[in-house]
């Protein structure tokens, strides 16, 4: 069974940064995509940023472009996200997630439909 686990958040103020790990078992990582979502109070969880196995592709939101940074270190299971010059509505709860499958070397989904295993969260509160 795949397990998800995040860390890395936490209170900053605006203009600070946070870097969020994700740290997987239970397969090959190597082999997957990974993905960041987060969901605000009231609001549905909506994609941050993706990553393919390889690592050449990634994929963002454009509220996050050139502020977040997805990366992925297959030798420590682990994905992380970068995110610099944070702004109080980057306040959320942060998932990482994988598919149940490999797809192509260049894929990295931006759907949560694509996405079958998540973890349980961890919150980013960005103060003014």
């Amino acid at each position: 069974q795949v397990q998800l686990v995040e860390s890395g958040g936490g209170l900053v103020q605006a203009g600070g940064s946070l870097r969020l790990s994700c740290a997987a078992s239970g397969r090959t990582f190597s082999s997957y995509a990974m993905g960041w979502f987060r969901q605000a109070p009231g609001k549905e969880r909506e994609f941050v940023a993706a990553i393919s196995w390889s690592g050449g592709r990634t994929r963002y939101a454009d509220s996050v472009k050139g502020r977040f940074t997805v990366s992925r270190d297959n030798a420590k299971n682990t994905v992380y996200l970068q995110m610099n010059s944070l702004k109080p509505e980057d306040t959320a709860v942060y998932y990482c997630a994988a598919p149940d499958h490999s797809g192509r070397p260049s894929s990295a989904p931006v759907t949560e439909g694509e996405y079958d295993y998540w973890g349980q969260g961890t919150q980013v509160t960005v103060s003014s």
